[in-house]
């Protein structure tokens, strides 16, 4: 055996320090399952591991693994620029990096030139590897993948040791992270799962894990992180009826429409779901992921507003999903179709997403760098909200953002606060609603956007940014970066703030060339 490796491992919830209500009480419920499983990993293969989950409210300097030979960083594209900055200083002292997460898989070639290591698609023979290696790739890493997602998992007992410390930092509500499956049955172009093919993973592991709950909390909640779950419906619920009490564990999870019927619905409701997030995304486009085909606008708000009526009968909470500037929108009409949804549906929480393309996320990337409509925002803005990165085909920014904005304000206005909480009759989902929209999410961002439509209309420089007609970032944006990584903005690497936003596109012609 090679020798005992002292190994730290990060997971960044939150890419900045952030103290804020829903971040105190929510974030900790953020922590990704995989930085866990390479914790599990790297024991089995006998060495030494720290699991720091950063949540926003910790002094990350201070947090930081000492002494480390090798430290893992999981992040998601947001927190790209937070973890290169931790890789330059982690290197000063003489750690090895490796970065694992959504940004690895999405932004390799921009990864590697901050990291030793960075993985695709990752499995224990990954690990290994890296962990027999273990030396420094400088200037430029090694990228390491797998053809496929891993068949197995270490469920939540082997994981329990990193779990644990992570649930002490939610004050309230402590959500247990679980996979059932990977990967997605649909095929969503905006998706990084897109294109992975669905697998269910063990059900016999899965029971195991739920047992084991019952040992650990009167009452345990999980937190599904299935890209879809249920898509094998029946054998899901099965394994939970087989071995869960009924009205013994509580269940949140990400599902489709298409799965939600009412039958279903009310399986759900027998064994604990408490909580569902179905994506609706577009009134004119995605109608095999909601079941309604080849119905748009107006008919389509009409079938699906029933539909989440009939959920929300027997679910407490339902977040309702969508993606703003999508090919297939155009003019007013699909926020005002929006609007009217809010209001004919005022139980469910609506969730808004930028159109974003994430590198190497999805194929239809490909056709937004060709056409040129990929804009080199700094991954520290690419959350899905802070930056939409795709020229829309159909509207000008101003257009665009002054309809985010009406659609925003619509939303979370107090009228619209108070019809949902109205409609939402237990306690917990009712303070979460108000929570949600006088928070980040909901004020904050229409202000945020507001923000964004002032640069646009008053600075000439900050418009022909988004227009292309310019690569200079706006100070407005630098600004924000270096506040929101405090000490950690003296360790970002030069340069580091910027990425070839056509980068999978140039790797797609090197390869076909070869």
């Amino acid at each position: 055996m090679n020798r005992k490796l002292e190994i730290g491992i990060i997971d960044l919830v939150s890419k900045k320090p952030n103290k804020k209500l829903f971040a105190r009480i929510m974030n900790a419920n953020f922590a990704s399952i995989m930085p866990q499983v390479i914790g599990v990993w790297c024991e089995e293969e006998g060495h030494n591991v720290t699991y720091v989950c950063y949540t926003g409210k910790e002094n990350l300097m201070n947090e930081l693994p000492q002494n480390a030979d090798l430290i893992f960083i999981g992040a998601f594209t947001e927190g790209a620029q937070t973890s290169y900055a931790l890789s330059n200083l982690l290197r000063s002292r003489g750690a090895v990096t490796v970065l694992g997460g959504p940004h690895a898989r999405c932004y390799p070639e921009d990864a590697l030139n901050y990291f030793d290591y960075v993985t695709g698609f990752t499995d224990k023979k990954v690990i290994k590897d890296i962990l027999d290696d273990c030396t420094a790739h400088r200037p430029y890493g090694l990228y390491l993948t797998s053809k496929n997602q891993p068949l197995f998992l270490p469920g939540v007992k082997e994981r329990w040791k990193f779990i644990e410390p992570t649930l002490k930092k939610a004050p309230f509500l402590k959500l247990v992270p679980m996979l059932g499956s990977l990967g997605c049955p649909y095929t969503c172009s905006f998706c990084i799962d897109s294109t992975v093919a669905y697998q269910p993973l063990n059900f016999g592991i899965m029971k195991e894990d739920l047992k084991f709950l019952l040992t650990k909390f009167k009452r345990p909640v999980v937190g599904w992180h299935d890209p879809n779950f249920g898509v094998r419906f029946n054998e899901y619920m099965d394994a939970i009826e087989e071995v869960v009490p009924e009205n013994s564990i509580d269940f949140i999870a990400e599902s489709s429409l298409s799965i939600l019927s009412e039958p279903h619905v009310k399986r759900l409701k027998r064994n604990g779901f408490k909580a569902m997030l179905p994506g609706i995304e577009s009134w004119f486009d995605l109608g095999n992921k909601s079941k309604t085909g080849s119905i748009t606008g107006m008919d389509k708000v009409n079938l699906v507003s029933d539909q989440i009526n009939m959920i929300l009968r027997y679910i407490p909470y339902v977040q309702t999903n969508f993606v703003l500037g999508l090919d297939a929108d155009k003019g007013e009409e699909p926020f005002e179709l929006t609007k009217k949804f809010v209001d004919m549906t005022p139980g469910a929480f609506p969730g808004y997403s930028l159109l974003s393309a994430f590198g190497q996320a999805a194929p239809l990337n490909l056709e937004y760098q060709e056409m040129n409509r990929v804009i080199p925002f700094p991954f520290h803005f690419l959350d899905n909200n802070h930056s939409m990165n795709v020229t829309p085909l159909n509207y000008s920014w101003t257009e665009f953002y002054s309809h985010v904005i009406s659609l925003g304000e619509h939303t979370f206005a107090w009228s619209a606060i108070i019809k949902r909480l109205i409609a939402t009759k237990a306690f917990i989902p009712r303070w979460m609603n108000v929570v949600r929209a006088i928070s980040e999410e909901g004020f904050g961002r229409v202000n945020y956007n507001k923000q964004i439509l002032e640069q646009l209309n008053s600075d000439v420089k900050f418009h022909d940014y988004f227009e292309q007609e310019t690569t200079k970032l706006p100070q407005f944006y630098k600004n924000i970066i270096k506040k929101e990584l405090g000490p950690l903005w003296e360790w970002l690497p030069e340069g580091a703030i910027y990425h070839d936003q056509n980068a999978y596109l140039k790797a797609e012609e090197e390869r076909i060339a070869v």
